[in-house]
């Protein structure tokens, strides 16, 4: 079942056209298969099975937004049946396949950001998250060790599908962000909001433009799935000749 899930997307995923402006991006429908689908709903965890966001990172705010983390001690604290369909979603989905097939996918972006670097490593995370009344997340262009997001669309029905992920453009044109700072939207014009229909997904580069947030949701609650791939390590311990290709390792 995991690995048709996962074999499902990639398909889905690498086919998927690339938009490039402001920063490449891409966005499926039916993301998994559509039996599948309805068993991820059945094993969304309770809320007692959440924690905020601020008791699992090193975050502040978002008391709106609760979560649950991918590792064993986080996972025994689910009910039986939810903990081994998990544990299986996490086993197949971070052996290396979708982190694989997301590089490849914008791996001209990718060569080019790490073209000085001889050696470096990369690890994925996963985090599913429950976001409720009030959450709202300023334009930010993620973490500059971030390389890839995507993120899974896990809505049962289509009431709140106007608080999918929004694109952003700066009004000032050479506004740039390393990453780390959330902006007021006043200093952007918003270009497209990212559906959020269930089973659907979006990915997209981390660059100095990639500008993109969630517009305030006064009512509901959006459950999401995170599929991120960060850069661990830069080493240059010896030379390379520069048409040396870039090589990725998980």
């Amino acid at each position: 079942m995991f690995s048709n899930a996962e074999s499902h997307f990639a398909y889905q995923m690498a086919n998927a056209p690339l938009r490039t402006f402001p920063f490449s991006h891409a966005y499926v429908e039916k993301a998994f298969p559509e039996d599948f689908y309805g068993v991820l709903q059945q094993h969304l965890p309770t809320d007692s099975q959440l924690a905020p966001i601020a008791e699992k990172r090193p975050v502040k705010g978002y008391r709106e937004r609760f979560v649950m983390c991918f590792d064993d001690d986080s996972l025994a604290l689910l009910d039986a049946a939810r903990r081994e369909f998990w544990q299986q979603f996490r086993d197949c989905f971070r052996r290396g396949m979708i982190g694989g097939l997301l590089l490849d996918k914008f791996g001209s972006e990718v060569q080019e950001r790490f073209r000085n670097s001889d050696e470096f490593t990369f690890h994925d995370e996963l985090l599913l998250i429950n976001d409720r009344d009030g959450y709202a997340l300023g334009p930010h262009t993620d973490s500059p060790r971030k390389v890839v997001s995507l993120l899974f669309y896990l809505p049962a029905d289509m009431a709140n599908e106007q608080h999918g992920t929004s694109i952003y453009l700066p009004k000032n044109p050479g506004f740039r962000c390393e990453g780390g700072p959330h902006y007021s939207h006043e200093g952007f014009n918003k270009l497209a909001t990212m559906p959020f229909h269930p089973n659907s997904a979006f990915c997209f580069l981390k660059t100095d433009r990639s500008f993109h947030g969630v517009e305030p949701m006064p009512a509901g609650s959006r459950w999401l799935l995170l599929y991120d791939v960060y850069v661990e390590e830069f080493r240059k311990p010896a030379k390379v000749a520069p048409s040396s290709p870039v090589s990725f390792s998980f």
